[in-house]
């Protein structure tokens, strides 16, 4: 992907967010969180990947909702950024949270948490610790010249 669509990716998401936040005024829309977007190459159309706060039947009808202001936050756009061309809206559910926790719970049973770990999770897995000297260093320490 080139710079230029990335910075216009980063910038639709950014004024969609505000416009969604502040102007569509569709009660289907609920709280709403633009994760991101994806513009096509000849820039005439524009996937943008939301999350709902709620289950499947939330999300739905949030998308029902974006669908309908889609020619109003398109129009807005407009205004705001100076493009020849503004790309339709297509808006659909992110799922890459959904493969993230997914991947999260595979390694939680495959890598169990156990006791032994300190509160700060520092404990490497066969790392010894040393008891200080009389002198207060460790064996280790003097390996690596510290002195107290």
């Amino acid at each position: 992907m080139s710079k230029r669509r990335a910075r216009l990716n980063e910038q639709l998401r950014r004024e969609l967010s505000e416009l969604i936040r502040l102007q569509v005024r569709d009660p289907r829309v609920g709280l709403v969180t633009i994760t991101g977007v994806d513009i096509a190459g000849d820039l005439g159309s524009a996937r943008v990947y939301v999350r709902v706060v709620g289950g499947a039947d939330e999300m739905a009808v949030s998308l029902q909702g974006l669908g309908a202001a889609a020619p109003f936050l398109r129009t807005q756009l407009g205004r705001i950024l100076h493009l020849r061309r503004i790309p339709e809206l297509r808006f659909q559910e992110d799922r890459s949270y959904e493969g993230a926790a997914r991947i999260e719970h595979v390694l939680t049973e495959v890598f169990p948490e156990t006791d032994e770990a300190s509160p700060g999770g520092d404990v490497v897995a066969g790392a010894e610790t040393e008891a200080p000297d009389e002198d207060g260093t460790t064996d280790g320490d003097e390996a690596l010249g510290v002195r107290s």
